[in-house]
């Protein structure tokens, strides 16, 4: 027992390690690998602390957990890496509420106040979060439409759900025995669950899985002080607390707020249908080809590109770093503008882009990237939207409004590599079409880019 609190200690240690270098892209790479050998060591800690005759059924379960997962892991493409999130969170929150319901069953008609009021909690958040979980991973799939799903009074009846769960929840604090209670509440979280991911759009995604991240992390720190488990109580209040901090970061970057995120209905189309003003006049864009890009490269000195999910979709991160080499060896310097939002989680582009080797030192944040557009002699827009839309610092009326964008426009040239003139997440259009240094090309991205090299290369 001694042995296993020597462990405990050990594994937490390694988590808080975990979080320190995964805040930086250099040692992230030791974050992950603090992060799993904390995990083990946590599991091997946890297998000292039981009596040997259940020792058998935790290594049972164990395997058949690896055997499903490890193929999942290492057959998920990196585009699917925000789905895969979303699911993770779901399973694990999902176990938490299972393992408070059984808690319960152990100890009723005998459970106190407090730790029947933290286990009401915890089996509330941990259940609305495996049901938000699953609903974002079925919009992220595509499984059913990105789009949110609000009606009138709709954030209403949502709040009016959790209420009664709440009172519900209350009241089996003070009455126990009242096991019918336990399932009420357990539906009304799976609704509220429901409906809260049912109502945000995909454009909110990123914030959401880290909002979810949070809810899991904290049901978790709640079931560690039921069980006594001071491992899970440090590992539950270090995810809750770095997924909400997260979710803070991500919120800011929107200039949004998080009552904003999860009940403003935000993407939502407009009564018009489109979600673009229409009474603004239609306009119309240029389209190029590769070719023309190819020749306004030749020269240039500076190239930013801003990479959005278009960009994973295509898989077309190795085309770019394939053009970025080209350019660099003739004197140019690529670096790449990664807006918080950019994609379907946080770190999503960085992750990509980091896949195919390019620099760290390239990768540069909003704040250090925007005032190098200036100086830009094209920025290279691959498969983003709304995180370059100059509708976002002047129109009053676009739901973009007040969101901090990178400043795309304000370079010499601009090449939109878009399949369409559809809109991103926010469902309105992108003023940056229109500019007169604005190239559209369109196409599938991977392939564009590509294109681009061959012309490059001839010239």
């Amino acid at each position: 027992m001694l042995s296993a609190s020597y462990l405990h200690i050990f594994s937490a240690a390694l988590f808080i390690l975990s979080l320190k270098w995964m805040g930086e892209v250099k040692t992230s790479r030791y974050g992950n690998w603090s992060a799993i050998l904390g995990m083990i060591t946590a599991i091997v800690a946890t297998y000292l602390a039981f009596p040997f005759d259940h020792v058998p059924l935790m290594f049972a379960a164990a395997i058949i957990g690896s055997l499903i997962g490890i193929p999942i892991a290492m057959n998920v493409p990196m585009t699917a890496v925000p789905q895969q999130t979303a699911i993770s969170h779901a399973f694990g929150s999902l176990s938490v509420a299972l393992l408070g319901v059984a808690e319960y069953y152990q100890r009723v008609p005998h459970v106190d106040p407090f730790t029947m009021a933290v286990l009401s909690s915890e089996i509330i958040l941990g259940f609305l979060t495996f049901m938000g979980s699953c609903i974002a991973f079925a919009k992220l799939q595509e499984l059913i439409p990105g789009r949110p799903f609000v009606y009138k009074g709709s954030n209403v009846v949502s709040l009016s759900v959790l209420g009664v769960a709440a009172a519900l929840a209350a009241d089996l604090v003070l009455h126990p025995e009242r096991q019918i209670l336990i399932f009420a509440i357990i539906a009304l979280a799976l609704v509220f669950g429901f409906l809260l991911v049912m109502s945000i759009g995909g454009a909110d995604m990123p914030t959401v899985i880290a909002i979810l991240n949070s809810f899991a992390g904290i049901s978790g720190a709640g079931l560690g002080f039921v069980l006594n488990s001071k491992i899970l109580v440090v590992a539950g209040t270090l995810d809750g607390a770095s997924g909400l901090i997260l979710a803070i970061i991500m919120s800011k970057a929107m200039n949004r707020s998080f009552v904003n995120v999860l009940f403003g209905g935000f993407g939502a189309v407009s009564s018009n249908g489109n979600g673009v003003n229409s009474n603004r006049p239609q306009r119309t864009v240029k389209s190029y080809l590769p070719e023309d890009v190819a020749s306004l490269l030749d020269g240039a000195r500076l190239v930013v590109v801003v990479p959005g999910y278009g960009m994973a979709v295509a898989q077309a991160q190795h085309a770019v770093k394939e053009l970025s080499a080209i350019l660099e060896s003739r004197g140019c310097k690529v670096r790449y503008a990664i807006h918080p939002v950019a994609g379907r989680m946080p770190g999503h582009m960085n992750v990509l882009l980091a896949e195919v080797q390019i620099p760290y030192s390239s990768l540069l944040e909003m704040d250090e990237v925007n005032p190098l557009f200036p100086e830009a002699d094209m920025t290279i827009v691959v498969g983003a939207n709304d995180v370059v839309n100059p509708a976002a610092r002047t129109q009053t009326d676009s739901p973009l409004y007040g969101m901090p964008i990178l400043d795309a426009d304000k370079s010499r040239s601009v090449v939109f590599i878009k399949r369409s003139m559809n809109p991103g997440f926010a469902g309105v259009d992108n003023e940056l079409f229109y500019l007169p240094q604005t190239m559209m090309v369109f196409g599938d991205a991977k392939k564009v880019i590509t294109d681009i090299t061959s012309a490059v290369k001839k010239n």
